[in-house]
């Protein structure tokens, strides 16, 4: 029997980074170069994620419905943020795009990176190499930075990030 060992929060930006390839052809090795992650924590990934039925059973296609119940409904709980201090990095939340035109005022979040250009409210990454894969792919970028408007969001931000991921996850 399989036993599901939880969650990780590096799951859902591996999911999410599949969801961005849309249709081109992938393997576990690429998809973890892309996340600054191991071949072995994309494989064990998989088999989670499985489990969870938010990938079918070749762990080829991403139950994307389940995945939009999951970032709605538990995200937030199993994966909670609270801003920090303020930091250059990587916008995130309702400071990236495509959220950004629709909160033009509100108080900036960022993922805490280096080689980040902006400067806003420390807003823990969902896994440590999110930052650095954003700034490679922004498809991804928006999808992770739309996440974390429904891990940390207002009610105005989570409805807007709701409608978003519902686009781009249909």
């Amino acid at each position: 029997m399989n036993e599901h060992k939880g969650m990780r929060p590096q799951d859902v930006a591996i999911l999410l980074k599949i969801v961005a390839l849309g249709d081109q052809p992938w393997t576990g090795a690429e998809v973890a170069r892309a996340l600054h992650l191991s071949p072995a924590e994309v494989s064990n990934s998989l088999k989670r994620s499985a489990l969870a039925d938010l990938i079918d059973g070749t762990r080829r296609r991403v139950s994307r419905g389940a995945l939009l119940e999951f970032l709605k409904y538990g995200l937030p709980y199993v994966f909670p943020v609270r801003p920090g201090g303020v930091v250059r990095g990587v916008p995130t939340a309702h400071a990236a795009s495509p959220l950004r035109a629709k909160f033009a005022g509100a108080d900036p979040y960022v993922w805490p990176y280096a080689k980040g250009q902006a400067q806003g409210q420390a807003l823990a990454p969902l896994y440590t190499g999110a930052p650095a894969a954003a700034m490679e792919d922004p498809v991804l970028h928006e999808l992770l930075a739309l996440a974390d408007a429904m891990r940390v969001g207002r009610a105005r931000e989570r409805n807007e990030a709701e409608k978003e991921l519902a686009k781009r996850l249909k």
